[in-house]
């Protein structure tokens, strides 16, 4: 499945701007982490961008109505199976296995502190730097909802730091900051 078919898919089941800009920060995010793995970064942006395809409409269910209605649109079953695992834990048991499982399951929560950070910056996400991603990673008050642990937790089992994954991410998100809206209150 293509970028560009997924992210059709994907709109057939997400309205919600926020929720459309969160799939987007996640692809760029994924498309980043497949180059670093030196694999095809639009089939990694094509499962980053439809990874909550249930959650507009079953949040209390996420992912519980992911799997029969993307299989029955043509989604391989690994793509799938790579979309159930970003809820290992907290959703469901589907435990990453692969980069591209490990990768989805750590940059979703990731994506959400690189974007809130990037906000609050007159250049937003043009410039910043690892350093202050960093300081804000470590105020637990800062993007409060965002699970650290998890993060923490994805980025050992990729076998890497966070503030490895973070920069590959920050830097994928740059290349996209005006679609994504983070081009800061100078922007």
């Amino acid at each position: 499945m293509t970028f560009e078919e997924a992210k059709k898919l994907n709109e057939t089941m997400i309205t919600e701007e926020h929720l459309l800009l969160h799939a987007l920060n996640v692809c760029y995010a994924m498309g980043a982490m497949a180059k670093h793995f030196g694999e095809d970064a639009d089939h990694w942006k094509a499962i980053g961008i439809l990874h909550d395809y249930d959650y507009e409409k079953y949040p209390e269910e996420h992912l519980q109505h992911t799997k029969e209605p993307l299989l029955a649109a043509g989604v391989p079953e690994e793509d799938v199976r790579a979309i159930l695992s970003h809820g290992y834990g907290h959703c469901n048991d589907v435990e990453p296995l692969t980069d591209l499982e490990k990768s989805l399951y750590t940059v979703d929560e990731l994506t959400g502190i690189i974007q809130a950070c990037a906000r609050m910056r007159p250049k937003g996400i043009t410039d910043l730097e690892i350093k202050s991603f960093m300081k804000k990673f470590k105020d637990k008050k800062f993007a409060a909802k965002c699970d650290r642990d998890l993060i923490i937790n994805g980025c050992a089992m990729l076998g890497m730091e966070v503030k490895d994954v973070a920069e590959i991410c920050i830097e994928g998100m740059k290349e996209h900051a005006e679609e994504l809206q983070l081009l800061g209150t100078e922007g």
